[in-house]
This record gives C-alpha cells, structure tokens and sequence, in this order.
C-alpha cells in the first residue's frame, strides 16, 4: 500500500458514514486515542442518542479506510425556556487524525463538509469545546471564541493522589492539601446543614419522567440550556458503554421526586471521581444532591472530585459554593461557536455562556472513558 507521503490532498474523498462503518471508525478512533472501543460504543454514540443521530464523517486515501475522522452530535437545546424555540444544535467530537497524516491541515476539508450537512438538516448552531491540539485549527477555520471551561477540584482526602493532582495548578497548591481538605469537611457540613433533614438521595435505575417538568423550571432561568428528558439522560448516562456512571433522585419524605445527581465513578487504579451533572430547582434538594454525590464518591475510593464549568456561570458558583476549588488562571479551554441560523434567538444565547446551564455531562469528551 502506498505510503501517507505519496499520496496527495486531492486524491482523499471525503464521506459521511451510516451505522455499517462504526467498525472502520472504531479503529481510527483506537489509533488516535489509544484506547479501545468498538462498533458498539460509536453506535451508541453516534446513533442511539434520542435526540437524533449524529453526523460523523471520515477522509480515506484510494482504497484505504478513513485517516481522518469528525463527528458532530445533536442536543435539543431550549433558549430562554421557551419550548417553542428549542432546536437541534450540534456539538463537536472525535476530531482525530491518524498520526501517519497529521500536519496535511486534512481536518479542514471534513469540518466544511460537517457545517454543510448540519446546515441541511436545520441546526441552529454547532458548538464546541476543543482540546488545545485542535483550538486552533477551529479558530482558523472561522470558529467563533465565546468561552471559557475550566476544571475545579474537591479535595475528599489529604494524601499524596490529592497533592499529586493539585500539583498541576503549582506547589504552593500541593503543599495546601490539608487545608483544602479541612476547607473540604466544613463545606460539607454547610451542605448538610443547608439541605436539612427533609431529603433522602438514592439510585436510580432510570430517570423517572417528573425530571421533564423540572428540566422544564429550570430552563427559565438560564439563555441556553440542553433539554433533560428522562430518555435522553437514560442514554447518555445509564446506558453509557464505560459503566462507570451513577445516577441518584433527590426524594422528599412523602416520595416526590426533586431532583438528581450524576457522577462517574474512579477509573481502576485512579483516584479521581467526578461529579458529572445536577439538576435541582429547589437551593435545599440541590445541596442534598452535591452531598450525595461525594458521599457515594468518597465510598467508591475517590481522594478528589472534579468538574468542570464555564465562567461566570451559575454552575461554577455552585461548585465553589459546594467547596470546588478552581485551577490557575491559565488552565482552561475554549468554547467554540457556529451559527447556522444568526437570527436564531439560540445563536444569540449562545454567544454569551455565562447564561448557559452547562455541567460535565454537557461536555462531548467524558462520555467514552
């Protein structure tokens, strides 16, 4: 077979792929990422999501399997709460080019094609949260910079996993360990204290159909939200192929339901839990909700928790509030937009993401392990 170096740009065709070549992206995926999924993970991902199907493209030398693949996944977003105007918007994932052919700038031909297709199919907008290998190929293909996401720490046990973990943020961060971990306790008891008596958190084995009518509150008070039906969060986190998630309903004494929490649990041999996602209209059920979670967390052998927000947003104020402790200033990535619709109040709302209702289980990366 002939060598990448042998093959010029214009001799690569691109084209979306249906369900029967998940295989194909699979072994691109594993090279690429090092790890190893299969063509039922991707179908999982690229066709079982109740939202609609996503659209995902690979780029293949003469003859050969795709060196070069793009997947864009629909979310059914509402803006200002208004159900009226919810609309599909896409979001980036597996931008991955095999390491024989990087440096071709070959990504650009398949984002032109994803917007054209996504334009087709009627999505408001595309957004996304690149990693720093691909920020800027996006930024030089038109993107839009609308945001920051940043990682945020919960220090459960003062030991070296924890200082190993804070280290990235600088020494001084590793050497003050045991007072993030007392800041840690004292943060939890204002949880407790906050949530009071009245709620029981406990497993879910799916999301009862109330969690629409929540979804539905809460939407009102944030520019930009995904919608969290109960099928939808079903999908992406109990029926998710890592395993690794655990959903939990906030229960009041007379059984009704006002809430959940999601988080995934430690890796083998990894000490770091992660609080995914919350949704809770009422302040008491919520600080229920961020308690259980690092109560079950710390169980399953955590010695920190993490998740991420955007900045400025009502989610990172949660966070902090709960005892998160933010990263240096210069460790965060970028949010990405691609208007489809300008007119679209959601093009609109998405510009300015500190309105935006968005937790780790918005994100496109954590979902695969």
């Amino acid at each position: 077979m002939p060598k990448p170096e042998d093959i010029p740009d214009d001799a690569l065709t691109v084209a979306l792929c249906t369900p029967a070549e998940r295989a194909e992206q699979a072994r691109l995926f594993n090279a690429c990422f090092k790890k190893d999924v299969d063509a039922d993970d991707l179908a999982w991902r690229y066709d079982r999501n109740p939202h609609g199907a996503a659209v995902s493209l690979v780029s293949r030398p003469p003859g050969g399997e795709g060196i070069c693949g793009y997947a864009c996944s629909p979310r059914l977003a509402v803006p200002h709460g208004d159900r009226e105007q919810a609309s599909l918007v896409g979001q980036t994932g597996d931008v991955m080019t095999h390491p024989d052919w990087r440096g071709r700038g070959i990504f650009s031909g398949l984002d032109a094609a994803c917007m054209r297709e996504v334009a087709r199919l009627g999505w408001a907008l595309v957004f996304g949260l690149p990693n720093r290998r691909s920020a800027h190929i996006f930024q030089k293909l038109g993107w839009e910079t609308v945001g920051k996401v940043r990682p945020f720490t919960f220090v459960l046990r003062s030991d070296a996993a924890s200082r190993k973990a804070r280290l990235v943020d600088g020494r001084l961060r590793a050497m003050l360990v045991p007072m993030a971990a007392a800041a840690g306790r004292l943060a939890r008891r204002k949880l407790r204290k906050r949530a009071g008596s009245g709620y029981e958190v406990r497993p879910l084995d799916s999301f009862p159909h109330e969690v629409d009518e929540l979804s539905q509150r809460v939407e009102r008070d944030f520019a930009f939200m995904v919608r969290r039906d109960a099928d939808y969060l079903d999908w992406r986190f109990l029926r998710n192929p890592s395993g690794r998630h655990r959903a939990f309903g906030v229960y009041d004494r007379d059984d009704r339901f006002h809430g959940y929490v999601v988080i995934e649990l430690p890796r083998p041999g990894s000490p770091a839990g992660f609080l995914v996602d919350a949704l809770a209209p009422d302040p008491k059920a919520l600080a229920a909700a961020f308690e259980g979670a690092l109560v079950h967390l710390s169980a399953a052998g955590a010695s920190y928790v993490q998740a991420t927000a955007l900045d400025g947003t009502w989610w990172e104020t949660r966070l902090r509030a709960a005892g998160f402790q933010a990263p240096k200033s210069d460790n965060h990535l970028i949010v990405i937009l691609y208007p489809h619709e300008p007119d679209h109040p959601l093009v609109t709302a998405a510009r300015d993401t500190s309105r935006w209702y968005f937790t780790d289980g918005d994100r496109d990366d954590e979902t695969m392990g």
